[in-house]
């Protein structure tokens, strides 16, 4: 093979590479007006459906240009020795005349990236988990005030072949079902009568008297969160996972919380209000407590001291088992400053017994521990809990917020490096509220 020939071989193989890679994008010609009209069409996913403009539509179509050789063609290009690649290879597979013939083409092509890249927001914005019927005892009688629900799976990849085959067609349809996925509830209200809810198993009250407005909007906001909640035989229950997102787009508005060793304003700020209340209504329904944390330090919220349970996305959490034979619903109340907490099950014939809450020491800045024991006994008297849940609290002091109280005499069971440490934080704070 000459050096003529080898190149001549190159050249059919680079072009003829560039014509295939791009024939696979190609749409039919009979449909090379659909790239320039501005039709809008439905997308549909079961029950949801949005309009998408023409003018989207039509980023989806693109034109891309492509030069050829035409014998009929008389070329518009002012440069007749133009080559659309490297020169070498037309100088080896052209003839001079050829030049003469350039034309310059425009196909339609469909951006598929584009197309996939807008159903993968639509997933984003659609997918959820299946929702289970929520439940309310009313007279006592179990009723359902709040529906099952599917859940959606959008198929990314099918639906972006879903569009792009219509934007292929030589009519573009109206209305676009796009492939999804759909998952049942476990539990649908017509389950109502299935699910073994016949008495109040337990309660759990806390008093939120003298809070600020944004902590009793938090309060009100995150209680919602748990009213008809159902939790299953054996399940594990999280507060964390139920309770979801905390900010101010789920409703939410800053207050204080305890955190990095100081109390500061943040979204949810009174939420433990809460898990605190849920905690007391899983101990005295007999459940096994398996995550709890107290606060960092006293809070007149939470009385009696020892019963409380600090919570923050994600951790720490409060966990409890229902370890009864039936399904527990959650019905949550307020009334006044009281909040409750309704624990409806199955009766199994459980004794539960609360020693405590004690204060078992307390120190002159405020610091404590207390102490309480839960005894669950089953119906024939046989030992199923006999758990003990200590707390111990450190002083208030050591947590400053602006306008909360301050210490002016050093205590007694504080160091003199604790105090100097103490004066310091004060002055920083004054500092940052200047």
């Amino acid at each position: 093979m000459n050096t003529k020939q080898y190149f001549c071989l190159l050249a059919v193989l680079f072009l003829g590479t560039q014509t295939s890679a791009l024939a696979a994008e190609t749409l039919p010609s009979k449909i090379a007006d659909t790239a320039t009209q501005s039709k809008a069409l439905m997308i549909s996913v079961g029950q949801y459906s949005e309009d998408i403009s023409g003018f989207a539509v039509k980023k989806w179509l693109t034109q891309k240009s492509s030069l050829g050789f035409s014998p009929n063609y008389k070329t518009e290009f002012e440069n007749t020795s133009y080559c659309p690649v490297s020169k070498i290879f037309c100088d080896f597979t052209k003839k001079a005349n050829d030049y003469n013939h350039i034309k310059l083409s425009s196909e339609p092509f469909l951006d598929k990236a584009s197309i996939k890249s807008y159903v993968e927001d639509l997933a984003r914005k659609i997918n959820h988990d299946p929702i289970d019927a929520k439940f309310a005892v009313t007279d006592g009688k179990v009723s359902t005030f709040a529906e099952a629900q599917d859940g959606i799976t959008l198929d990314v990849e099918k639906s972006t072949q879903t569009i792009a085959s219509a934007l292929s067609l030589a009519t573009l349809p109206d209305k676009l079902e796009l492939n999804y996925d759909s998952k049942k509830p476990e539990l649908n209200y017509s389950d109502v009568n299935n699910i073994g809810i016949s008495s109040l198993i337990g309660e759990g009250t806390s008093n939120f008297k003298g809070s600020p407005a944004n902590r009793i909007h938090n309060i009100k906001v995150a209680t919602d969160r748990y009213n008809g909640i159902l939790i299953k035989p054996g399940e594990e229950f999280s507060f964390v996972d139920v309770l979801g997102e905390v900010d101010g787009e789920h409703g939410y508005l800053p207050e204080l919380v305890i955190k990095n060793n100081v109390t500061e304003p943040e979204f949810g700020g009174g939420i433990c209000q809460v898990s605190t209340t849920a905690f007391r209504a899983a101990i005295y329904s007999g459940l096994k407590i398996t995550a709890r944390k107290n606060h960092a330090y006293p809070v007149s919220y939470y009385n009696p001291q020892g019963m409380d349970s600090t919570v923050y996305v994600p951790r720490p959490d409060l966990r409890f088992i229902n370890n009864t034979p039936g399904y527990i619903l959650i019905q949550t109340k307020i009334i006044g400053t009281v909040l409750t907490f309704d624990f409806y099950g199955t009766d199994d014939g459980r004794k539960t017994s609360i020693d405590g809450p004690s204060i078992t020491e307390r120190q002159p800045d405020g610091a404590l521990k207390a102490s309480f024991t839960q005894h669950v006994l089953d119906k024939d008297g046989k030992e199923l809990i006999n758990d003990v849940f200590n707390s111990a609290y450190n002083s208030p002091y050591k947590y400053p917020h602006p306008g909360g109280p301050v210490l002016s005499v050093k205590p007694s069971n504080w160091s003199d490096e604790e105090w100097k440490n103490y004066k310091k934080m004060l002055k920083d704070m004054a500092k940052t509220t200047q």
